[in-house]
């Protein structure tokens, strides 16, 4: 056993207390270091971060443009809606335990007594909010009254998080008018990637359908934002300043209210469209479709249960019939099957044909609508009464493809190119068609279905009216124009649309006065099938239609009827289409009449006896 000097173990302890005192040393001075490396060399970079986690930036939406008739009449406008709140971030910091469903719910009943009209939440709401959108203000009320919020201002200071917001929301003062053509707004839950740097946002509309929807760039406005600082409990300190949000730009339409009313009182007893175009530019003065339902009923948001009942409604008043309609025309074709015989030197005005009431082909026959005949019929003869037999002996003559060609250059068989979001293409039916979905080539018997308007041709009612606009004003064939132009936010001009010509058709004098008087004895005459749409005073030029559909065993008819008028100088070109019909004369007619009657301010004659066919 040995034993250590004493004076060898004092240094051993002196040379540990020396590392002791060394590693303290070193201990203190990198805190220091570190504490200088925070609060002085970088001190301004966390001091920054400090800020940005106190301060909180919300989104705010510009408020939407309007929606303006061509006489900047408001068919779109905006409202402010005050709004109650909660900002969840802030709820959950000033109670950080528990379920933030049951803290809403619980804040729900708490103010419950305050407000005096029920809440716009429920817990499924609030559940659903939590999952999607938690980021985002929860709105608890919409439409707070004076009083309301008088007793809410009380009790502001009890409630964490809870602020009120004003939300613009649509309002449409004409209500149902122009339904289709307007269309509605939706509330945008989307954030897309340049509103991801706000913490809060709120909500803004969005176009769904119609006009809302094509030219929602131009009337949505540029957002604006606030920056709030919050204290270190979350809640809202001082406001830190603003950046305006900038309002939306107005669409001024080609729709004339007073026109719309008017073509929309024609039709509103039945299903079917009106469309009145104005022939000189392509100009929409009107686009009804009926039935049609109210615009105002979509605001500020469209409950589950109101569009399950209209998407289930048999008769479908959220279709646009007047521009997504698809219908077989029936007569109202016989004057393209006219042109493509006449400008193709296959078919002359003085050749006439026999009509016993009906054609032989094969072993069968094709019945012409009047079933005791119309005897000798010339071009002119045949188009004022309607004759089938005569236009199916004038197809096979010339052969289906000058038809066709004829009904494309018209504009049928593709889009008008309206600014709508529904604009059907229709279908023109030829032997390269015919082999793709039947498997079947092109028969003499299609030829004689082309003539008459039946088979599988396919039209919109805009498609005809802009038809018998080209028929009005000798071979124009304008795109329909539905926008007359855009006024941005804040400016005070308009920025005009102009008219854009689809296509020119060269057709000859002789044509044009043919066709043209053959459609003027059809109303002016008193053996014409149109002479139910007659005004006194008016002359006008038109063509009916009866075109069968649905099963053969229905008997099932639509009626159809163009016009356009003044004959000498046309202003108005109209086509209507009645579903369930006895014939074009007998229903399309009288509504035809009512409108031009309004058109052009002459009251509506008593209605004569007989009615027209074809």
């Amino acid at each position: 056993m040995s034993l250590h000097h004493p004076k060898s173990r004092l240094e051993g302890e002196k040379l540990r207390v020396r590392l002791y005192a060394l590693c303290m040393v070193a201990g203190f001075a990198g805190l220091a270091a570190a504490m200088y490396y925070v609060q002085v060399a970088h001190g301004s970079r966390y001091e920054s971060n400090l800020e940005r986690q106190s301060v909180r930036r919300v989104r705010e939406p510009g408020m939407r443009g309007r929606i303006l008739d061509r006489h900047e009449r408001v068919l779109a406008d905006n409202r402010a809606s005050i709004c109650l709140a909660v900002y969840l971030e802030e709820l959950r910091l000033a109670h950080p335990k528990g379920d933030p469903a049951d803290q809403v719910m619980d804040l729900v009943e708490a103010l419950r007594p305050l407000i005096s009209s029920p809440p716009a939440v429920d817990r499924d709401k609030v559940l659903a909010h939590l999952r999607d959108l938690t980021p985002l203000p929860l709105v608890l009320w919409r439409e707070l009254s004076d009083r309301d919020l008088a007793r809410f201002a009380e009790q502001a200071s009890t409630l964490p998080g809870v602020d009120t917001l004003v939300e613009p929301v649509r309002v449409y003062p004409e209500e149902s008018l122009a339904a289709h053509v307007i269309g509605y707004v939706g509330r945008d839950n989307m954030l897309n990637q340049a509103e991801q740097s706000y913490h809060f946002y709120t909500m803004e509309m969005t176009g769904r359908s119609g006009v809302e929807k094509v030219m929602d760039e131009v009337l949505r406005g540029r957002e604006g934002g606030r920056l709030l600082r919050v204290d270190v409990g979350g809640y809202r300190h001082e406001d830190l300043g603003m950046r305006p949000a900038q309002p939306g730009g107005d669409v001024l339409l080609s729709v004339d209210a007073e026109i719309q009313r008017l073509a929309e009182d024609a039709i509103r007893d039945i299903t079917g469209a009106a469309v009145v175009v104005d022939p000189r530019n392509g100009d929409v003065l009107a686009m009804a479709s009926s039935p049609s339902y109210d615009l105002n009923g979509f605001v500020p948001y469209l409950p589950i249960s109101t569009w399950e009942t209209l998407q289930a409604d048999p008769e479908h008043p959220m279709v646009n019939r007047a521009a997504g309609g698809t219908y077989t025309p029936g007569s109202v074709f016989k004057p393209v099957v006219a042109f493509a015989g006449l400008e193709n030197g296959l078919l002359s005005p003085e050749e006439e044909y026999f009509c016993p009431g009906y054609y032989a082909i094969g072993r069968g026959r094709k019945r012409c609508w009047l079933h005791s005949g119309h005897g000798m019929l010339d071009l002119r003869g045949a188009i004022r009464n309607s004759c089938n037999v005569y236009f199916f002996h004038a197809s096979l003559n010339m052969g289906h493809e000058y038809i066709v060609h004829m009904a494309h250059a018209l504009g049928l068989g593709e889009p008008t190119g309206i600014a709508l979001d529904v604009d059907a293409a229709g279908l023109v039916p030829d032997d390269a068609w015919k082999r793709r979905r039947v498997g079947d080539g092109w028969r003499s018997g299609d030829s004689l279905n082309l003539s008459i308007g039946q088979g599988w041709l396919t039209v919109t009612p805009l498609q005809m009216a802009m038809l018998t606009a080209a028929l009005a004003n000798e071979g124009t064939l304008y795109r329909p124009r539905l926008v007359l132009g855009t006024r941005p936010g804040g400016a005070e001009s308009f920025q005009a649309e102009p008219a854009v010509v689809a296509n020119r058709l060269n057709w000859s004098e002789r044509s044009r006065r043919v066709v043209r008087e053959a459609m003027y004895e059809v109303i002016m005459t008193p053996g014409g099938t149109g002479r139910l749409a007659r005004v006194p005073g008016v002359e006008a030029a038109g063509k009916t239609g009866t075109a069968e559909f649905g099963p053969p065993a229905l008997n099932q008819k639509r009626g159809w009827m163009i016009a356009f008028a003044p004959v000498r100088d046309p202003r108005f070109a109209v086509a209507v289409v009645v579903d369930d019909a006895e014939g074009g004369g007998r229903d399309a007619g009288p509504r035809l009449q009512r409108i031009l009657a309004g058109l052009f301010d002459v009251p509506l004659p008593d209605r004569p006896e007989g009615a027209g066919g074809g």
